[in-house]
């Protein structure tokens, strides 16, 4: 390829923009700021601001919300959203301290009415000791004015025991505003919860098309090999289609697979009979062998499906008017040192493709060198990225 995305941000380790010296000073003295522990996860991009998530994977993390101005320093420090105040959440905190207190973020959805949804999976420390400070909620916010306009706290229903909730996209336009549709995703226990924000409701979708495959869970980033059993993660939505409902692409992490439904079937499930629903839930087909992918966002002015390649160190594409084999899934870029696990992807407003990468395998299983850059942030237009492929 001859178009690479241009790095935009690079950071050995992160830090944030804290109120005062001393308030840093505090938190480094108590554990509540343990800086090595802090890495950067999901991504999302509203006018100058870029969004950046960073999960409480161990302690001292010390706030989970953040952004970067776009056109600021590729190592600015993370500037925590909505405060400082709202994010400083103890790891053995046994509530929240505000209703728009952030726990943990790991993706993030900028929606076209000026809103940052965030799913809070309200669990700290989850690879040490997992405090659960609060249940898994949405959290939205009116980016106009940096206010909370709801928390939505899932229903008991909504949860099983091994739920993981990391991912939220939402269904809506500029002039329905009001009648928006998330839908959030269970990779621990394989379903999708669908939240209406007009009736301020939430109900739980099954289907075996969210199991993760049991031949697709094995993993080597870098040497570090390892193996996950993540399911339904990664979904993206289309344009509307005639009858005004999106189709809605999805996969499970460990699988190479990917699947599509309506959502005219995810916002009725509570009406309909499941069994004659189940074949209302498509297979599109495979990418092939190690195309485990975490993340992917369909782009409307392409009509084209990104996805990171977490096995091959890359960014893969479908253009949704092809058939979905690995001929119409080419890697467009691929680079070991820049995409050492691209974790979240998306594509703005402007067209333009983001790109997140975070070592993560080695900040889990073995550890990262303080010395050189761990995570990046680059950036490509969506149609330079798929020009000259089968994507274009």
């Amino acid at each position: 390829m001859a178009v690479k995305p241009d790095l935009r941000f690079a950071w050995k380790q992160v830090d944030y923009a804290w109120d005062n010296p001393s308030q840093r000073e505090t938190a480094v003295k108590d554990g509540v700021f343990v800086q090595e522990n802090n890495i950067p996860l999901g991504l999302a991009k509203w006018k100058n601001k870029l969004f950046v998530t960073v999960p409480r994977w161990k302690n001292g993390v010390a706030s989970s919300l953040n952004y970067v101005d776009v056109d600021g320093p590729q190592d600015q420090i993370l500037k925590p959203y909505p405060s400082m105040k709202d994010n400083l959440v103890p790891d053995l905190a046994t509530e929240l301290p505000t209703n728009s207190s952030i726990v943990s973020v790991f993706r993030l959805f900028v929606d076209p009415c000026d809103r940052l949804w965030v799913i809070d999976s309200g669990l700290a420390d989850i690879l040490g000791s997992g405090n659960q400070i609060v249940g898994p909620s949405i959290v939205i916010f009116d980016l106009k004015t940096d206010q909370l306009i709801h928390r939505y706290f899932f229903k008991v229903k909504d949860i099983k025991e091994d739920s993981f909730f990391a991912n939220i996209v939402v269904d809506v336009d500029s002039n329905t505003c009001d009648d928006a549709y998330a839908y959030v995703p269970d990779l621990g226990a394989f379903g999708v919860v669908v939240y209406s924000l007009k009736q301020d409701d939430s109900w739980r979708v099954a289907h075996h098309y969210f199991y993760f495959d049991p031949l697709a869970g094995s993993y080597n980033v870098s040497g570090v090999v390892f193996h996950w059993t993540d399911g339904v993660f990664a979904l993206s939505l289309s344009e509307p289609r005639e009858n005004g409902f999106r189709t809605m692409f999805f996969h499970a992490f460990s699988s190479t697979k990917e699947f599509c439904v309506s959502t005219e079937l995810l916002r009725n499930y509570r009406q309909i009979n499941r069994n004659e629903a189940f074949n209302d839930f498509k297979l599109l087909g495979d990418r092939g062998e190690n195309t485990q992918s975490s993340a992917s966002y369909y782009d409307t002015n392409t009509s084209v499906l990104f996805y990171t390649q977490v096995n091959r160190d890359g960014v893969g594409c479908w253009n949704s008017n092809k058939p979905y084999t690995p001929e119409n899934n080419p890697l467009l870029f691929s680079d070991p040192i820049n995409f050492e696990f691209l974790n979240d992807l998306k594509v703005d407003s402007d067209g333009i493709l983001w790109l997140l990468s975070d070592k993560l395998p080695r900040f889990m299983y073995q550890s990262l060198d303080p010395n050189e850059i761990n995570y990046r942030i680059m950036s490509i237009k969506a149609t330079d990225a798929i020009a000259g492929t089968v994507c274009e």
